[in-house]
């Protein structure tokens, strides 16, 4: 007899989310792949009620790290997976939609660890494919679909990064963010501070 399917099905509410103080943990990645003529593209998502394109991001739970966190929202949200590379494309503060814009406090903020993640299989059928559709994009397209200067910013770092790990020609490298530990106990802040103040986002 054959083997039933297995279905996929998202994580649903925040039981198991976990916060650094008052800021709630994201974790999302930039996934991307690499044509046979070299010619780089990035996986991009629709959301509910949205006409424009997000990277699929989402909370850290307290039962995974944060690479697994962010391949699980990948695969949820556009139904994909592959290798992710541990080293972050950087930490980004989101204001939640219903945070004052000019709070200084933490409270409804999130904080977003972003990741490159190179697909190697793309799934007929994923467990938010009602919510979220998806759309391979060309990285110029990608950045002016952008709905947020923290996803071009991971995105000007994923194209950065692209040199070393594909045939893709880039206009210049930068230095590498530092690699987080498996307890996600470095908190580096790059971004943050200046994205803060004009970053909102739906955590």
């Amino acid at each position: 007899m054959a083997s039933e399917k297995k279905i996929l099905v998202a994580r649903k509410g925040r039981l198991r989310q976990r916060y650094d103080n008052e800021y709630r943990l994201v974790a999302g990645c930039v996934p991307y792949r690499v044509r046979t003529d070299g010619q780089p593209e990035v996986l991009m998502v629709s959301a509910p009620n949205r006409n424009d394109l997000v990277f699929p991001k989402g909370g850290w739970e307290d039962d995974e790290d944060v690479y697994q966190a962010a391949c699980r929202e990948a695969l949820e949200e556009a139904g994909v997976k592959g290798t992710i590379n541990k080293t972050a494309l950087g930490l980004w503060v989101f204001r939640s939609k219903s945070s004052p814009v000019d709070s200084d406090s933490p409270r409804g903020a999130c904080k977003g660890y972003i990741f490159a993640l190179e697909v190697e299989e793309e799934l007929e059928q994923w467990p938010e494919q009602d919510t979220h559709g998806r759309q391979w994009v060309s990285p110029a397209d990608a950045y002016r679909l952008c709905r947020y200067d923290w996803m071009r910013e991971a995105l000007s770092a994923l194209m950065d990064r692209l040199p070393a790990i594909s045939h893709y020609q880039p206009a210049a490298k930068v230095k590498p963010a530092p690699e987080l530990n498996e307890h996600g106990g470095v908190y580096m802040m790059v971004k943050a501070e200046a994205t803060a103040d004009r970053a909102v986002a739906l955590c």
